[in-house]
């Protein structure tokens, strides 16, 4: 399972309403932030998230509505007295703003906080047992920008009839079960996991777009996305300036969506430009699935 808050879902100008870009994705025992906009400590505490088990943030580029929030988050951490060490993931161009504006800040090398950087390749950049975080890159402007990929695995519970029908007791040999090892009872008899395990669970995906100009070599990472967040920072008409400033239109978006079996398309990174009621319906008239995310949306996969 994969829940979402969306932190921030402004373009570049925030609103009254919305907030620079953040999202916060919950899995298991993971809370992993997805950019890092200006005020988004704020927007933690606004939506009762808060900073607990908050130890990775995922950068998708290094424009500084992206990632402009960083530092006010650091110094509330170490005001907090975390000690935790915060993982950081972006490119290494997006990585190389972030030791750059921290340097200017607090000295070169230094940070408020332990972090540790990590460069993004394409491929997988976490496994987490229950579900795996790869990354894969994303053509915008200047940028070094990476999308990023959620997968649950499929895994198999144990079937608490079957448990009672083979008296197999609690403790170790239920987990051995569960973890696909054959046990032996204290009676002699052998059980095998075939014998007491459901059907496997129906993976899910969450695929996570930031700023992007073109949908091209986007569409096998978005295939059969049980949800796909991506920008529609333009309307149809205004295409050409979509071209200029590096940005998707609804209309492009819900395409994308249309053809790589998505099942809810998320529309985020919204411009002040327009109306939500336009840019939902240029996306529905390709992709009737869609929805716009709001700043404290929260969406449950």
């Amino acid at each position: 399972m994969f829940a979402l808050t969306f932190l921030g879902t402004s373009a570049s100008v925030p609103s009254a309403e919305r907030n620079h870009p953040g999202l916060l994705v919950e899995a298991g025992s993971h809370r992993i932030l997805v950019d890092c906009g200006e005020g988004t400590q704020r927007q933690l505490l606004r939506g009762r998230a808060g900073f607990r088990r908050l130890d990775r943030i995922l950068l998708t580029h290094g424009h500084f509505d992206h990632v402009l929030g960083l530092p006010g988050l650091f110094s509330t951490l170490r005001l907090r007295q975390s000690a935790d060490v915060m993982t950081v993931h972006g490119s290494p161009g997006t990585l190389e703003i972030v030791v750059r504006m921290l340097a200017g800040l607090w000295g070169e090398g230094r940070a408020p906080i332990p972090l540790e950087l990590v460069p993004l390749t394409e491929g997988q950049i976490l496994d987490a047992g229950e579900f795996t975080i790869g990354c894969f890159p994303v053509r915008h402007r200047e940028t070094e920008s990476f999308g990023f990929s959620f997968e649950s695995k499929a895994r198999r519970h144990l079937r608490p009839d079957r448990l009672a029908a083979l008296a197999v007791p609690d403790g170790p040999i239920r987990k051995d079960l569960a973890e696909g090892r054959s046990v032996m009872l204290e009676d002699g008899r052998t059980i095998d996991p075939e014998d007491i395990l459901g059907p496997p669970e129906v993976r899910r995906k969450l695929v996570v777009v930031g700023d992007t100009e073109t949908t091209d070599a986007l569409a096998e990472h978005a295939r059969d996305a049980d949800v796909l967040v991506i920008e529609a920072t333009f309307l149809d008409r205004d295409a050409a300036t979509a071209r200029d400033y590096g940005h998707l239109t609804a209309a492009e978006a819900a395409a994308l969506a249309s053809s790589s079996n998505v099942k809810l398309l998320v529309l985020t990174h919204i411009s002040g430009r327009y109306g939500d009621e336009e840019i939902l319906a240029e996306a529905r008239k390709t992709f009737a699935n869609s929805r716009i995310a709001a700043d404290f949306d929260q969406i449950v996969i």
